[in-house]
């Protein structure tokens, strides 16, 4: 399928932008099927304003301590374990997978 270059009204700015055929073939390779809607400076403008994940520092996550169930050493997860499932360190999480 071939593409052709295609001008688009922004629905922010109402100003013209190019949907250009690269554009288009990345839309379709990667199973986009609207087009773009806004153009790339009101696209960056809000992605900044909501504070988008490229600018984003994000939260430490929460650990949680508990006992490895392969070697029984202290460890923390970055999940809150549940009871029937076994939780292992990461050289014993490695181990166990390797095995699988």
């Amino acid at each position: 399928m071939s593409f052709v270059d295609k001008t688009l009204k922004c629905r922010e700015c109402g100003n013209d932008f190019v949907f250009t055929a690269g554009e288009q073939e990345f839309y379709q390779q990667k199973g986009l099927l609207n087009q773009p809607g806004r153009c790339s400076s009101c696209r960056a403008n809000r992605r900044n304003a909501s504070g988008g994940s490229s600018n984003r520092e994000r939260a430490p996550r929460e650990m949680h301590t508990v006992i490895c169930a392969e070697c029984g050493n202290e460890t923390q997860v970055p999940f809150l374990p549940k009871n029937d499932r076994p939780v292992y360190c990461s050289p014993c999480y490695d181990k166990v997978r390797a095995r699988a």
